[in-house]
């Protein structure tokens, strides 16, 4: 014999209807005891008299008192609130159960050691089969933990929406999962058309190195400092050379009780402008210390010649692979008189092994330039004159280096005129191999500076008849 709760009657168990364990022979009550107490809240709940009819394990956590000490209490009354507050408290409890929807409220409830904890609680009616109301449930958790969890809500919303610097939401295939406004400018498309696409659709350089640095937190953790990375975006209006300080997070799951990686929170700040200033600067001071520490070598040399051989070494550092200095056949001319020049080689580097520079030209043959030649347009502009071969296959630009009679692994000269009293003396033209940038503007300036120096070295040696 079994009592049937649904129908409070005694039916008899026959042979072919053997007795039920578990969540449906106990009417389901087991399966909620176990669904409260697995709460992270703390939940109460009343009966249409105001007498507490469930307490699940966070709400004994938080106050103290057991479920056994607190299903059947009448309200909260001398024992969870302070009888000057329980008129009030449970005024405000009760209500939610001729009001629509929850209700919630912040009071001070007092724990089993006599203790008082503010808490905030939502409060909603409970209906029975005919709609009137039949209880209430009130689940509750302490103030300073809601406030915790609404900032970290608020947190991640304001990051996502008005953050100035780029937060990327990575998941654990390395796909962006949630992109804020910052980052898809940053990368140039739209924050819906980010998501879930790899990041070598993304990025044309540098994806490697960020790779590398999200896997290292998956499975390490954060890194103790930001990194800076150096990125090429891809953008309709071409590829950009950025560099980013970034920093990383490790995010996992709440929820499960070993460690779930959920993937990488990637914060990073666009500081190009500072880098490149940075960069800028280091390399001046660089160039202006070389140019010093040459003005001083070749104020030591007897022979100009070696002197202007001494300014080119020097430039060469951290410039170019090769240079040249090409002097007008003849001497000197004035401006006006640069039309059919021709030029003598007269120092030049080493085409083997690295060495000093070697003075050449004593036969004084001209060099076979033809026309149009970059070092001839220099002498006749008395300006700078930069060239690159392209995007040619390797043959193509070697014949191109031969053609104007520079080593074959040149791809890119920049030409400076040697002037001194006036006059046009020659040009020198620095060369750079495939594994370095082209010439810029800079590089050009500096370029000039030697050329000042190595001009006058090679006027005073023709004052001094070693021309």
């Amino acid at each position: 014999m079994s009592a049937s709760r649904r129908s409070g009657t005694t039916d008899e168990i026959g042979p072919d209807e053997p007795e039920r364990d578990g969540p449906e022979g106990s009417d389901g009550s087991d399966l909620l005891a176990a669904l409260l107490d697995g709460m992270d809240a703390a939940l109460c709940a009343f009966d249409a008299d105001g007498v507490v009819t469930h307490w699940n394990r966070e709400a004994e956590r938080i106050l103290g008192w057991s479920a056994a000490e607190a299903v059947g209490r009448h309200g909260f009354a001398g024992w969870a609130v302070r009888s000057a507050d329980a008129e009030e408290v449970e005024g405000r409890l009760l209500s939610a159960m001729h009001a629509p929807g929850r209700q919630v409220h912040e009071f001070a409830l007092l724990t089993k050691d006599g203790g008082r904890v503010l808490v905030r609680t939502q409060s909603a009616a409970v209906r029975g089969p005919d709609g009137k109301p039949a209880g209430l449930y009130c689940a509750f958790s302490e103030v300073h933990t809601q406030i915790d969890l609404e900032r970290s809500i608020a947190l991640s919303e304001a990051l996502f929406e008005d953050a100035s610097w780029g937060v990327v939401l990575v998941d654990a295939d390395l796909r962006p999962a949630v992109v804020n406004a910052h980052a898809a400018r940053a990368l140039g498309i739209g924050r819906t058309s980010v998501l879930g696409r790899p990041l070598g659709d993304l990025l044309a350089q540098g994806v490697e190195e960020l790779e590398s640095a999200l896997t290292h937190v998956l499975a390490e953790g954060a890194p103790p400092a930001p990194a800076e990375i150096w990125v090429s975006v891809r953008t309709p209006d071409g590829e950009q050379r950025r560099c980013w300080r970034c920093g990383f997070v490790r995010l996992a799951s709440p929820l499960t009780e070993e460690p779930v990686p959920l993937g990488v929170g990637w914060l990073f700040q666009d500081v190009t402008e500072g880098k490149q200033g940075e960069q800028e600067a280091s390399l001046l001071r660089f160039r202006t210390n070389q140019l010093h520490r040459a003005a001083r070598a070749a104020g030591e040399c007897e022979d100009p010649r070696e002197a202007a051989a001494v300014h080119l070494d020097f430039a060469l550092a951290g410039f170019a692979d090769h240079a040249l200095v090409d002097r007008v056949a003849g001497g000197a001319v004035a401006d006006g008189e640069t039309d059919s020049v021709r030029l003598v080689r007269v120092v030049a580097t080493p085409s083997g092994a690295p060495g000093p520079s070697l003075l050449t030209g004593q036969a004084g043959l001209p060099v076979r330039y033809g026309q149009g030649h970059p070092a001839l347009q220099c002498v006749e502009r008395a300006g700078s004159v930069r060239a690159s071969v392209g995007a040619v296959r390797a043959e193509e630009a070697r014949e191109w280096a031969e053609a104007r009679q520079w080593p074959p692994d040149a791809v890119h000269a920049l030409c400076a005129v040697l002037r001194s009293r006036g006059r046009t003396l020659g040009v020198v033209t620095f060369l750079r191999g495939a594994g370095r940038s082209r010439f810029e503007r800079q590089d050009a300036v500096y370029a000039e500076d030697v050329a000042v120096r190595i001009g006058s070295a090679l006027d005073l040696a023709e004052v001094l008849g070693r021309g």
